[in-house]
């Protein structure tokens, strides 16, 4: 039975609702991965001495690997580059400084001769180390250059021997470069340790760990993941947050990338026209251990400082997201003859209220993800966003008006059962 530990539903719904979103509401001068460009999928997989273990359908881990590859290699779509990276395959000594460096890449990344690499698969026997975190930067830079979408599949059934190189860290650093790989991980073993390990590297890249115990299983799971590289996407835009408005990045319309340390502010601006709303959404993944409370703000504000709307979040308990997100209309301007509207400058501030374990590194900051998007703003006056839904005002004047009337009625009944009482 395949056992599978995702990042949570609402993780999921947010990404799947971005992707879908803006794949068709985005202007064009969104950065989407051009269509002619070919994604590139490199499987990194565990060769160490432990995958002579015969427990996967009364077959050793290694033969089990290499059928599923075989079935894999049948099955790659025309248009993906994939390539095969190792670890632990070619040194069997006791000497750790040498079986750490023990990876190299199999057959490399670019148009599959299917032939080819089933000969290079064929030649594998389980060896040495376990170098994970090598491995993982073997494969980042085995995937550099283009615009393609990339994403690197580790097969492994054991924990990485190669300390104190964390490979979670690794997959940290990876993720901080904003190349937007997707690091997939599948455990051969149902072992606590190794699950919590595969888990933190895929998690680390916004990708996911599976469990397998059977051939067809890791085939088929394999297969999923290289036909979901192969599917369009928006590829997200790395950009660096500012410490304040002045120096902060100019956003336009599109999906950006960022990281932010805990407890800290980054800013961003976006010109918005008159008649046009600003629509923007922000999540922040944890992306390692924190506490159980926390809270995120999104904030637009003038470049002068006056607060124009905000979204917030927050609440206790684990988590592997917090989302928010804010609207802003800006109303139409009358001008004279051809003099074009001036745009107002919107400041986006990004704060989070993470806390963690003074042992918890806070470098790279954890991953943001910010939308951009700007639409012809409400016509209609009863619109909530006209009104400027979530700076506080009408909703303050709603409340003390409702009060106002239920303190007189609470009063008025009061009296007029007080008087009844009276009388009889």
């Amino acid at each position: 039975m395949i056992i599978r530990r995702r990042l949570t539903v609402g993780v999921g719904i947010l990404l799947a609702t971005l992707t879908a979103g803006l794949g068709s509401a985005l202007p064009a001068s969104a950065d989407e991965t051009p269509a002619n460009a070919s994604p590139k999928v490199e499987l990194v997989l565990d060769v160490s001495g432990s995958m002579r273990t015969r427990d996967i359908d009364g077959q050793s881990r290694m033969t089990a690997a290499k059928q599923a590859f075989n079935e894999v290699l049948d099955a790659v779509p025309e248009q993906v580059q994939l390539g095969i990276r190792t670890l632990g395959a070619d040194y069997p000594g006791d000497d750790r400084k040498v079986g750490c460096k023990d990876t190299k890449q199999l057959y490399p990344v670019g148009p599959l001769d299917r032939t080819e690499a089933k000969t290079a698969v064929a030649t594998l026997a389980p060896t040495g180390w376990t170098p994970i975190g090598p491995a993982l930067l073997g494969a980042a830079d085995d995937l550099e250059g283009g615009d393609a979408t990339r994403r690197i599949v580790l097969i492994s059934d054991g924990e990485d021997t190669c300390g104190p190189l964390d490979p979670c860290e690794v997959a940290r650093d990876i993720a901080a470069r904003g190349i937007h790989l997707v690091i997939d991980t599948l455990g051969l073993v149902p072992n606590a340790k190794i699950r919590q390990q595969l888990t933190c590297i895929a998690e680390a890249t916004g990708g996911t760990y599976t469990a397998v115990q059977h051939t067809d299983e890791l085939s088929g799971r394999v297969k999923q993941l290289v036909d979901r590289a192969a599917t369009p996407v928006v590829t997200p835009v790395a950009t660096e947050g500012a410490d304040s408005c002045t120096e902060a990045p100019q956003l336009k319309p599109g999906l950006y990338t960022d990281r932010e340390k805990i407890a800290e502010h980054r800013w961003y601006r976006v010109d918005v026209l008159p008649g046009q709303e600003l629509r923007a959404s922000v999540s922040v993944f944890a992306d390692r251990a924190v506490n159980n409370d926390y809270g995120m703000l999104l904030r637009a504000v003038t470049v002068h400082g006056r607060e124009i709307v905000r979204g917030a979040e927050s609440g206790t308990g684990r988590t592997d997201a917090i989302s928010s997100g804010l609207r802003y209309p800006k109303p139409e301007q009358d001008t004279d003859g051809d003099v074009k509207p001036a745009a107002e400058t919107v400041c986006l501030q990004v704060s989070n209220s993470f806390s963690a374990p003074a042992s918890v590194k806070t470098a790279p900051g954890m991953p943001v993800e910010l939308t951009i998007d700007l639409v012809d703003a409400p016509d209609a006056a009863d619109d909530a966003a006209a009104f400027g839904l979530g700076r506080g005002w009408w909703l303050l004047g709603v409340l003390v008006l409702t009060g106002l009337i239920a303190g007189l009625l609470t009063g008025w009944i009061s009296r007029w059962r007080f008087a009844v009482w009276r009388t009889h």
